[in-house]
């Protein structure tokens, strides 16, 4: 016997372990597939120790106990939604009260339904309100939805409704919106059950002809749709996903199965949003004078009526006629309609929005040592040409972005370290950039100019004071600097430290709060605060004098 295992053992192919068959398929996928990795034993391809997963899964487990405090706590009042939602989005107050309303009903509803049974209420069963966004592009629909989803606390998933209009989209599919959550979620799974998904352009799946001829495909769509905006299952591995299922059989060889297999639909909020461009004009053929039927409809106003105005009349028969079906739409109860922004709307947009514009080009100009600043006259200006550009807030962005590319082009690299926009500039933009430049210098240092620039914001933020420099000066600062072989900030942190105090006890017997440094006054900063000591002080004596 024994010489015969000698004969056949070397010939005789090894059963290859878990390790070698995890090993193989690792090769196997990276040669042929991109950034593709299995680590079924662990993170480092090690087996884990029992002890060690067994606290992972403690650790684990915790983790998602914790992350459903959101909705085990929630106690958000409609009014406290709305408020927040003020901080983002300017006007569409009734579309922020029915998005607050049903956004408090929905968890307040989710909340009770964990405590099932200690109410009493067992049989009780609660009817979802999912909601349906109404409203022209740029009105702040997808704003809304997101500040929503990031008060609570719940994992948001947004997508275009239009990338599943197409038969066979490859990498994806409507199931895909709901594991995505379990991503946001950092694979909680509970608290994925409870997330946000929103879908935008919802509109494009509509397949009437007389509402433009929609992609007919876009039943399809609508039909998945509606099985998950109700409550159905949704398997959390993709089963055309072949990475997914073969992580899923290692961790089932491992033990290490997931509690859960699926996910529920029944406790996300499903919001979808679209322009809905025409269906103003089967409303208008539903309520014109001579319509049968319709005898609670304000017929006289109807001929008259703003296209804004026709979409509130929208009922269920609406968008039926508009193209979806009776079973999609009555799966969004809850209608809002977003209004038109006005040219005011876009001013305090920019002014009082926690989101505004103005702040991205501030910044952006700060990255080339520019501060920039924009004057009432000017948003007013800028508001006005964003809002005939019909496209909402959106508007803003075409009309700065036009008006500020030369300045953005020409400006850094100069001895131009503020740059304030007023209805001047905004009036003729190339008059104000030429005027500019005519009195700019070659910077010798960009990168010494965007630290300078740093440190005045610093500067006045800490002191409220405000430090200008000429160009002699930052050529003078900015060769030192490169001299000594010394970093920027620090150098100027240094060579200023004792200036702040100098300058506010002129500030306090002068009241000024703007200091412009010559090269003199860089060169030798305490000289410069002594001389302007002096000098204010004489002038209040004199002023007293008198």
């Amino acid at each position: 016997m024994n010489a015969t295992q000698d004969t056949k053992d070397p010939q005789e192919p090894k059963e290859p372990s878990p390790e070698d068959f995890s090993k193989k398929l690792n090769e196997f996928f990276q040669s042929n597939f991109d950034s593709v990795q299995f680590f079924p034993f662990g993170e480092t391809g090690e087996e884990e120790a029992d002890g060690g997963a067994d606290a992972a899964d403690t650790t684990e487990d915790e983790a998602k106990k914790d992350g459903m405090e959101v909705i085990d706590s929630f106690d958000l009042l409609p009014s406290q939604v709305k408020a927040h939602l003020d901080r983002f989005v300017i006007r569409q107050d009734e579309a922020k009260k029915a998005l607050s309303i049903a956004v408090c009903d929905h968890y307040n509803h989710a909340k009770l339904s964990r405590t099932a049974g200690t109410l009493g209420d067992e049989g009780f069963e609660f009817s979802k309100q999912n909601v349906i966004l109404v409203g022209p592009t740029g009105v702040g629909k997808t704003y809304l939805v997101k500040h929503v989803a990031e008060l609570i606390g719940v994992p948001f998933v947004k997508a275009d409704a239009t990338k599943f209009s197409e038969t066979g989209y490859v990498g994806a599919d409507v199931d895909d919106l709901v594991r995505e959550l379990v991503n946001k979620a950092d694979g909680n799974v509970e608290l994925a059950e409870h997330g946000i998904i929103y879908i935008d352009e919802v509109d494009k799946i509509a397949t009437s002809s007389s509402a433009g001829g929609r992609d007919v495909s876009g039943r399809g769509v609508q039909s998945t749709m509606l099985k998950l905006m109700e409550e159905t299952e949704v398997p959390l591995r993709n089963p055309q996903d072949m990475q997914s299922q073969m992580q899923a059989m290692f961790e089932m060889s491992r033990g290490k199965g997931e509690n859960k297999t699926a996910i529920s639909t029944k406790h996300i909020l499903f919001i979808v949003s679209g322009a809905f461009s025409g269906i103003e004009k089967i409303i208008e053929r539903r309520t014109r004078p001579g319509s049968i039927g319709f005898g609670g409809a304000d017929l006289s106003s109807a001929e008259t009526a703003s296209s804004e105005d026709l979409q509130l009349l929208a009922e269920t028969q609406d968008f039926i006629d508009f193209g979806f079906e009776a079973e999609f739409i009555g799966r969004l109860p809850v209608r809002v309609f977003c209004q038109n922004l006005e040219p005011e709307d876009l001013f305090d947009i920019m002014k009082k929005s926690e989101g505004s514009l103005l702040k991205q080009y501030k910044y952006e100009f700060m990255a080339y040592g520019i501060e920039a600043d924009f004057d009432d006259q000017a948003i007013r200006k800028i508001a006005e040409q964003a809002a005939e550009e019909k496209t909402g807030a959106r508007g803003l962005l075409t009309v700065c972005e036009k008006l500020l590319r030369s300045f953005k082009f020409s400006l850094p690299g100069t001895s131009i370290q503020s740059l304030l926009i007023d209805d001047h500039l905004v009036g003729d933009p190339e008059k104000a950039l030429d005027a500019l430049l005519e009195n700019a210098t070659a910077s010798v240092d960009t990168a010494f100019n965007r630290k300078l620039n740093q440190f005045r914001s610093t500067f006045s933020a800490e002191h409220g004071l405000t430090l200008s420099f000429t160009p002699d000066a930052i050529d003078w600062m900015a060769s030192q600097v490169k001299q000594l072989e010394q970093r920027p900030q620090r150098w100027l942190e240094n060579r200023f430290s004792e200036l702040s105090f100098g300058l506010k006890l002129v500030q306090k017997s002068s009241g000024e709060k703007n200091f412009l440094l010559d090269r003199q006054a860089v060169e030798d900063p305490d000289r410069f605060v002594s001389n302007l000591i002096v000098k204010s002080y004489r002038e209040t004596e004199s002023v007293e004098g008198e």
